[in-house]
């Protein structure tokens, strides 16, 4: 809490088998890719096992459209799965990663089921010699599920749409978060045209039933951690608001109080989506830092106002219900390789950083950027945490200007300001951390800074694997 001595109610970490060991997090960035890779290959093993010669336009358009098809029912059984939230997934890969392998996916996906579309129509409009329209008219009105299928196509593709970044732009998280529950329904749609129509099923029994494990699967993923897990948390650990207290100007701190929360296996630099079950947010689960180290009777987040949402949070009554989902998130001490750490924060981007500052052991050095004075958050806090820890040191710049230091009683000296206004460059850096490229980099802020930082840290020799950031921009 700001303006309050640090004290150590809030140091917990959670039961320790709800997080994958060290070793685990790179050996699954490889091998989740690879598992995808070889199941791909399989689906094209199914086509190949069933395709006995292409003669002609016709059989090298309608294989390709076979192809494509069958390629494209797979990708959105993965997307699925990938966006499950699954814990061991989500904490060691990490959410940020997830959902980029997530939107690129999805533009592949499209891509395919599009290219089935186009193929499989031209090929048979050829083959029956009729023009496409007609042709397209034939296979959706007449063929089994096709109907159903067309529709799921326009769902996906309405989606995609909604993706494409100058359209993110102009709309909430709430908005677009729900567009995206139209995914379900369309691969639901397309489903059983997949099964009714595909050649490569028709007949072959064991495929029918490998895609409906593999269909099942990630429905048996999504209904458990994305549905079951939040309503078994929220029942079980009764989370309501205690207090709401202003950090500074549009930033407030949201304290929560409940039962058992050791049992959640949060972790300082997680973050929840939180659902304030009060009128007007009851419907949305947005996602929020940790802004203090976990405690098995109270949590803490600390937002900025941002949109509706965010503004929201400021006016909430003690007493408020609250569902959590989650912990999410890698950016954790398993991420530390070096052993010394430099934490990298922009505005908010404090939150989690602020967390793993009072409990990442050893050298640790917290450099916290702000475009005004009043705009440093839970200073208090920081200054509190770097006197009680003699390894650590503690900068303040401040619309790119050095701000003064709460002197900390045993800290290593630190170096000589570096010239204020580009603080993101190598030099810069460098300047405040000698020794830069020695450290692992916890990194987070707004997205413009995100990205000037790592050009800047890989420009002063920092390892792209030593830099760690998550990032929530949808």
């Amino acid at each position: 809490m700001a303006g309050t001595p640090l004290t150590t109610r809030y140091a917990s970490r959670g039961p320790s088998h709800r997080r994958p060991p060290r070793n685990v997090v790179p050996f699954l960035v490889f091998l989740v890719p690879g598992l995808i890779w070889a199941g791909a290959a399989a689906v094209l093993a199914l086509w190949w096992n069933d395709t006995t010669a292409v003669v002609g336009v016709t059989g090298w358009l309608t294989g390709a459209g076979r192809i494509t098809g069958l390629l494209a029912g797979y990708a959105c059984a993965v997307l699925l799965a990938l966006m499950a939230r699954v814990p061991l997934l989500d904490h060691s890969i990490g959410t940020d990663r997830l959902a980029r392998w997530h939107a690129l996916g999805g533009r592949c996906t499209i891509s395919l089921i599009l290219a089935h579309t186009l193929l499989v129509i031209w090929g048979y409009a050829i083959a029956s010699r009729t023009n496409v329209v007609d042709q397209t008219t034939l296979l959706v009105l007449h063929y089994p599920d096709l109907l159903k299928g067309t529709a799921g196509l326009l769902l996906l593709v309405i989606t995609g749409i909604v993706s494409a970044r100058a359209a993110r732009r102009r709309m909430s998280y709430e908005t677009w978060h729900y567009l995206h529950f139209a995914t379900y329904l369309a691969v639901f749609l397309a489903f059983g045209h997949q099964l009714s129509n595909g050649a490569d099923f028709v007949a072959n029994r064991p495929a029918q039933l490998a895609w409906y494990a593999l269909y099942l699967g990630a429905a048996a993923l999504i209904a458990w951690y994305r549905f079951a897990v939040p309503v078994r948390h929220g029942l079980r650990h009764r989370l309501t608001v205690s207090a709401v207290r202003t950090e500074a100007p549009g930033v407030v701190s949201v304290h929560l109080a409940g039962r058992h929360l050791d049992g959640l296996g949060a972790r300082p630099g997680q973050f929840f989506r939180w659902r304030f079950l009060t009128r007007g947010l009851w419907w949305t689960a947005n996602p929020y830092s940790l802004s203090a180290p976990p405690h098995p009777r109270r949590l803490r987040i600390t937002v900025k106002a941002d949109g509706s949402h965010s503004e929201a949070l400021a006016h909430l009554a003690p007493g408020t219900r609250v569902w959590a989902e989650g912990p999410y998130g890698g950016l954790t001490a398993d991420r530390r390789t070096a052993p010394k750490v430099l934490l990298l924060a922009g505005g908010v981007g404090i939150t989690p950083l602020r967390a793993l500052f009072e409990t990442l052991p050893g050298q640790v050095t917290l450099i916290y950027r702000a475009r005004r004075t009043e705009d440093l958050a839970l200073r208090a806090e920081l200054d509190a945490i770097a006197a009680a820890r003699p390894m650590t040191r503690l900068h303040y710049v401040v619309d790119g200007h050095p701000a003064p230091t709460a002197p900390h009683p045993g800290a290593y000296p630190a170096p000589d300001a570096v010239p204020p206004v580009h603080l993101l460059t190598p030099h810069a850096l460098s300047g405040l951390v000698p020794d830069l490229a020695e450290h692992d980099v916890y990194l987070c802020g707004p997205p413009g800074m995100t990205d000037a930082a790592v050009r800047a840290l890989r420009g002063a020799g920092v390892p792209r694997r030593r830099i760690h950031h998550e990032s929530f921009a949808f």
